[in-house]
């Protein structure tokens, strides 16, 4: 998969994974990632499907409706892909933190949902519920933060909460913070991403 990949300065730190919304590419994360930790490495990815000609983690079918075929697959590839980077890179596998917008969010729950040891924790703006109905593995000891606005028209504030009640059901530690507005990623949505990385993530 075509990424950037950042040395960091700690390597004691976590690895963050940038994955962008739809029609952004791995550049759009980069200044993100140095406001949640600046010493950690960073490992950011473009999605390998080419949406209208924007890139996306994985196809969907229509506004909100995600081709689960494809989800399971390209899930399986980012996930192949993270322990080929581990490899080359020398990083911690067990210590990486996914920090996703849209779609990337979307792409980082599926891999929370499917793979128990995937990640370490995930910083998750705009989510939706990646899929339905499946069992999801133990995530004792994962930590996920949910960004998400009370006029998302389209991650609607049900839908964040029912996330959040499924990561919580399957154990891992929850917290969501609300903005009152609608899918952008503001300024203050990310700094309270980076205080709860300080405390919970990265102390």
């Amino acid at each position: 998969m075509k990424h950037i990949f950042n040395k960091g300065q700690d390597p004691t730190k976590p690895t963050l994974l940038l994955l962008h919304g739809t029609g952004g590419n791995e550049l759009d994360l980069l200044p993100l990632a140095g406001r949640i930790d600046d010493k950690a490495s960073v490992l950011s990815v473009l999605g390998n499907v080419l949406e209208n000609g924007m890139p996306r983690f994985f196809r969907r079918l229509a506004e909100g409706v995600f081709d689960e075929e494809d989800l399971v697959f390209r899930t399986k590839e980012l996930n192949g892909f993270l322990d080929e980077a581990a490899e080359k890179y020398g990083l911690d596998r067990d210590n990486i933190v996914a920090i996703g917008y849209s779609n990337g969010a979307n792409i980082a729950a599926s891999l929370l949902f499917h793979y128990q040891n995937a990640l370490k924790g995930a910083i998750l703006h705009h989510p939706m519920v990646p899929r339905k109905g499946i069992e999801l593995p133990d995530l004792s000891g994962k930590s996920v933060f949910i960004g998400a606005g009370t006029n998302d028209p389209i991650c609607s504030p049900m839908e964040s909460s029912e996330l959040q009640s499924l990561l919580e059901k399957a154990h891992a530690n929850v917290e969501l913070h609300w903005e009152n507005r609608g899918h952008q990623l503001t300024l203050q949505e990310v700094e309270a991403a980076g205080i709860w990385y300080r405390k919970v993530i990265s102390k």
